[in-house]
């Protein structure tokens, strides 16, 4: 059987307890933690970075109730895996803890071969939780770089941790960032061509102007004038230079 991976926190007042369940995590090829009360235990777990937490009830500073309870009221320990460590005949702390939303319970004296178990499903519920929050964060991407072509402000390099992805959603990214492109390609194109469509106006529009004013009697008369003036003061009088 391959070994676990993860990083497990072990929070329990009694030492031969914590001795013993640190080497049996650590057979497991785990990275372990341990916290000889309640108090440490929730400094520790708070501090993020584990994948679950082995919790005895029964301690001092605060309980496991307490830590329990603390856990699952704040957003970054609200689904990290916990099992909780308890006697067999205190099934009514079981209970309690399972309502506060502990996933799973070790009974003591523990059973190596029920550790494993407990300790696979946990890890097992971290690892699918862990790609359920990549996923959605990476769908929140995909969504702001929509605003962002709405914008006019799409950056194609913010897809690609996106776009690397094997699935549905990577085929959606790869396939949303080509258009995306080919969107601002031909906005491009577009722009170019009503600048060229403008000049045409407004040369069109001067032509008009011009016409307006060289094709009325004044300015034929003046035309006139103006060949008169150049044919030299005799031609003006009738005369001859």
């Amino acid at each position: 059987m391959s070994a676990l991976r993860g990083r497990v926190l072990v929070v329990d007042d009694d030492p031969m307890n914590r001795l013993l369940l640190r080497r049996a995590l650590e057979r497991e090829g785990l990275d372990v933690e341990v916290a000889v009360d309640g108090g440490q235990g929730w400094e520790l777990v708070s501090g993020g970075g584990f994948d679950l937490v082995l919790l005895d009830i029964v301690m001092p500073v605060l309980d496991g109730y307490a830590v329990l309870a603390r856990m699952r009221a704040q957003e970054a320990t609200a689904t990290l895996p916990v099992v909780v460590i308890s006697g067999s005949d205190d099934r009514d702390g079981v209970v309690r803890c399972i309502e506060l939303g502990a996933d799973d319970f070790l009974p003591k004296p523990v059973d190596p071969a029920v550790l494993r178990a407990r300790l696979r499903s946990g890890l097992a519920r971290k690892r699918l939780a862990d790609l359920e929050r990549e996923y959605r964060e990476q769908v929140g991407h995909v969504v702001d770089a929509a605003a962002a072509v709405e914008r006019g402000e799409f950056d194609p390099g913010s897809l690609d941790g996106v776009a690397g992805r094997d699935d549905a959603l990577g085929l959606l990214a790869r396939v949303f960032g080509r258009m995306a492109h080919e969107v601002a390609q031909r906005e491009q194109r577009l722009r170019a061509q009503v600048g060229a469509l403008r000049i045409e106006i407004d040369e069109a529009r001067t032509a008009r102007a011009v016409a307006a004013i060289t094709e009325t009697d004044y300015f034929a008369d003046l035309q006139r004038r103006a060949a008169d003036l150049r044919s030299g003061p005799g031609r003006q009088n009738g005369g001859t230079p």
